[in-house]
Formats: structure tokens, sequence, C-alpha cells
């Protein structure tokens, strides 16, 4: 039992109460008072102290019941002071305080998901529009270049549309895994590849989804041995390396080179991966936050057309930290002498 909790203080109340009333009958019996007044002083001075201790549980408790209806009426600002109680009403004050705080950022989040998917959706459809209108008013031919015009239209909202499907695969959790043995340089070669042919394909035009469109940037791949092999959803991790990779990209300086490493793990079939760039990298204050919804904040001290302005919906690293945790594994940003290094470790095979 706690010193100051609820059960001590209402123990120490019945204890002083019985104090009070046996000395009062002491003093009853040395001065020879009427009963009825040493039971009225009992009463009294019993009702004194309970008020006393009372009021000290119930001012709290009011305080709680209308900090939690102005959060159900979805004022986020307020917090119950007290937090610093000793007590269980300490710990429920600390409990409501934390679920305001998780509700507050949800509703920010909720507003920035209204307000970048609102941005992004609305470019594309305006571009696709207008390409049509112009088909359709007879100022442009429906030749295959205005087609190829407005394609890139329609994939910029499908690669928004499977941005905000992994989001709810996300929040809903009902994601299976599908997890297979596979040989991780052919792999990871395939992604790399088809990371710099999408690149190619869209240089010299804004994503609008957060994929990269620089070609100055090298990837290189590094694996060892080259016979590796993991155990894991090749799917899910394609959405880990392809994040990584597009988000070391956008922060790496011109010409700069970006490196996926993969090593073997300590049990079998288990995986580790790095993705370094030689980019600004992540100050230590800032790594908590790298891997939260809608972060899209500089990356270390990364120039302002890389840090937030890039098109994307701050999700990348979101979903990378889902889909790992799917495996039961670690992503973070790890200690690096030059950039930003992530870690990622895939458990492997499961325990039989």
């Amino acid at each position: 039992m706690r010193p100051f909790s609820i059960k001590t203080k209402l123990g120490a109340l019945v204890v002083v109460s019985v104090f009070i009333t046996t000395g009062l009958l002491l003093v009853a019996m040395k001065t020879e008072t009427e009963l009825r007044f040493i039971t009225v002083f009992s009463v009294i001075a019993t009702l004194l102290i309970t008020q006393f201790v009372a009021h000290s549980l119930t001012a709290p408790l009011d305080e709680m019941n209308a900090v939690a209806r102005a959060v159900s009426h979805g004022d986020y600002t307020r917090r119950v002071r007290g937090a610093d109680r000793r007590d269980e009403l300490g710990d429920v004050a600390t409990t409501i305080n934390a679920m305001a705080d998780d509700l507050e950022a949800q509703d920010t989040q909720r507003k920035e998901l209204v307000a970048n998917v609102s941005h992004e959706l609305r470019t594309p459809i305006a571009g696709l529009r207008a390409v049509l209108e112009n088909v359709v008013d007879g100022v442009s031919a429906a030749d295959p270049e205005t087609m190829r015009t407005a394609l890139k239209q329609t994939e910029r909202l499908g690669r928004l549309v499977e941005t905000l499907l992994d989001l709810s695969r996300l929040d809903n959790g009902v994601v299976p895994l599908k997890a297979r043995r596979f040989e991780v340089w052919p792999y990871l070669s395939g992604v790399l590849k088809e990371a710099n042919m999408v690149a190619s394909a869209r240089a010299g035009i804004a994503s609008g989804s957060g994929s990269h469109t620089r070609t100055d940037v090298h990837l290189h791949l590094d694996v060892s041995p080259p016979e590796l092999t993991a155990h894991a959803d090749a799917e899910r991790l394609h959405q880990v390396v392809a994040n990584l990779i597009d988000n070391a990209v956008k922060h790496s300086p011109p010409h700069g080179r970006v490196t996926v490493r993969a090593r073997r793990g300590p049990y079998p079939e288990s995986l580790d991966l790095e993705v370094l760039d030689e980019g600004p990298g992540i100050p230590e204050a800032e790594r908590h936050r790298v891997f939260e919804r809608f972060n899209r904040g500089s990356h270390g001290g990364a120039p302002a057309q890389n840090a937030g302005n890039d098109g994307g919906t701050g999700l990348g690293l979101a979903i990378a930290r889902w889909a790992v945790d799917l495996h039961g594994g670690h992503i973070g940003v790890a200690e690096s002498p030059r950039g930003c290094r992530i870690q990622v470790t895939l458990p492997g095979l499961p325990d039989s």
C-alpha cells in the first residue's frame, strides 16, 4: 500500500476519529462531563475532519469530470491539475491528461490529413481537367503526347490512393503477412532498379505523391554474403526499402550516393538492413519523431526544398515502421559519422 494512497487516507481518518472519541471520553471521565456533550463534540470533530478529507478527494474528481466533458465536446486544450499527486487520483489525472494529449494529436493528424489529401488531389485533378478540356474544346488534339500528359496525372492520383490505402491498412491492423524465403541480392537489386526507372520516368515532373524524381543520386547495393537469404513478406519489405530509398534520395546532396546494405541477422533467415545517405543527417533530438505520421520537417539541416515541400504526404516512414512492426522487427535511426543511417532488423523464421 502506498503511503499517500486513498486507502491510507481513509484508514487514517478512521484512526483519528477513534482517537478523538477515546480522548474525549477520557476527558469526560476525569472531569465528570456529561456524555451528551462528549458525543456532540466527537461528532463535530469527526465531521470537520471528514469534510476536510472528502474535499481533498472530491475536488480533483470534479475537475476530472469537467475536463473529460470538455474533451468529449472537442476541447482538447484542457488538462487536469494535480497529476503530481502521489495517490490514485494522481494516476487518474495522469491518464486523463495522456488521453487528452493523444486525442489532440489525432485531431491534429486528422486535420493535416484532410489538408494534405485535398492539396494532393487538387493538383493532378486540375491538370487532368485542363488537358481534357483542351481536347474537348479543340485546343489540343488527342495525340499520344497529350494522352501521356493525362496519363501522368492519372498515375499521380493512383499513387496517392495507394498511399491512403496503406494508411487505412495501418489503422485497421488487419494485413496478414505472407512471409516466404527469398534471395536478398536479386530482390533488392530489383527494388533499386525499379526506383531508378520510376525516377527517370518522372524526372522534371512533380510527383505529388512523395516519390522522388531525382536522377543525379547514385544507388548502391551492398549484400554480403552474395548468396544471403531471408524470410519475410516481400511486398511489405518492398514498402520499407522503397520508402527508405525515397527519403534518402530526397535529402542527398547533388550527385550524392545512397547505399542499401544487407547482412545476415543473428537468427535463422533473419536480416539486417541499412540505408545510408550523404545528406545533413537527423539531429538526435528529432530522431524519435522521424517515423511519426505527417512528419514533413527538415532532415537535419536540409534545404527548404527538401524539407516538407517535396510534395510528400509525410506517411512514407510511418508506413515503413508499420511494415517492420508487422514482422516483429525493429527500425530506427542509428549513429553515423556522415549523413543519415536507418537500420532495419527483421527476425526471420518464427521460433518453432
